[in-house]
């Protein structure tokens, strides 16, 4: 017996013609990067125990925009952002990465797809405390085939972008919370990937690393013309997305806009470092 969760009543019609709209106002020349429609995921909790997290879920993100999925714990944000990251499959709808339909790339190309295409940062940092930090950056290279004289140059010039270069031969736990987010930010990047999903990067952060975390984030955005998809249950971090999406009981219920992609919020990251990432 298929046990479906209750839901709000939510006009589908409606919020769709709002995505549609949404995606297509002020994205011009920027292409669509990421395509979900109408996509649902089920997790069998038992034999008889069929769990729908997500709900039909459609919208566009493009080029070079900055993006925020915002909702309470347990609405299903992490959920989709896995699915984005090829970490789990869909049950059904289409998904698509610079138009790469994921439910049909086999397990090494889906390997290949997270590992070269998308840059991800979790709230729980997940460095490896017996590496050094500079060895944490540069894991994700090894497993690429970079060789080790380029991988260890790469990782280097990431720290002295993220002003971590004093700290690349310590380990994890001699750093503070908001310099181990900034050394996971700098991993995510290893591979120079164009799309970055942060799953809650400030939940384990004081309120002053959490801010200057987000200001990285909009530097990377803005400046280093990543395309960033974040998910937070904290209202405090909205202003700094061109889009936010709303999210509740599985389901996008609104979708507001900031600013059209490629306009700035005025932001201290101006003094943030200005080197390109994609030297190497």
């Amino acid at each position: 017996m298929e046990i479906k969760p209750t839901l709000m009543p939510v006009n589908k019609k409606l919020v769709k013609k709002s995505v549609a709209i949404s995606s297509k106002s002020n994205h011009s020349g920027h292409g669509v990067v990421i395509s979900c429609q109408d996509v649902t995921k089920k997790f069998q909790l038992a034999k008889d125990k069929i769990v729908e997290i997500l709900h039909g879920v459609s919208f566009e993100i493009f080029a070079t925009e900055y993006v925020i999925i915002y909702g309470p714990s347990g609405c299903g944000k992490s959920t989709l952002l896995n699915l984005v990251a090829g970490l789990e499959k869909s049950s059904s709808g289409s998904l698509k990465i610079r138009g790469e339909e994921l439910s049909k790339l086999s397990p090494i190309e889906l390997a290949r797809h997270h590992r070269t295409k998308i840059g991800m940062v979790f709230q729980q940092f997940n460095l490896i405390n017996n590496l050094s930090v500079i060895e944490n950056v540069a894991l994700p290279n090894i497993f690429s085939g970079t060789k080790l004289s380029t991988r260890s140059k790469r990782a280097q010039h990431l720290l002295d972008h993220f002003k971590l270069g004093d700290l690349a031969d310590k380990i994890p736990t001699e750093l503070s919370g908001g310099e181990q987010q900034r050394v996971a930010l700098a991993r995510a990047l290893a591979n120079n990937p164009w799309i970055l999903l942060v799953d809650e990067p400030t939940g384990n952060l004081d309120s002053k690393s959490a801010g200057e975390v987000m200001e990285w984030l909009e530097h990377l955005n803005s400046k280093s013309r990543r395309t960033i998809l974040l998910v937070t249950h904290n209202p405090d971090y909205l202003h700094y997305a061109h889009r936010v999406m709303y999210m509740k009981d599985g389901q996008i219920i609104n979708i507001k806009k900031n600013r059209p992609v490629g306009r700035r919020m005025a932001s201290p990251s101006d003094e943030l470092s200005t080197e390109k990432l994609d030297s190497f």
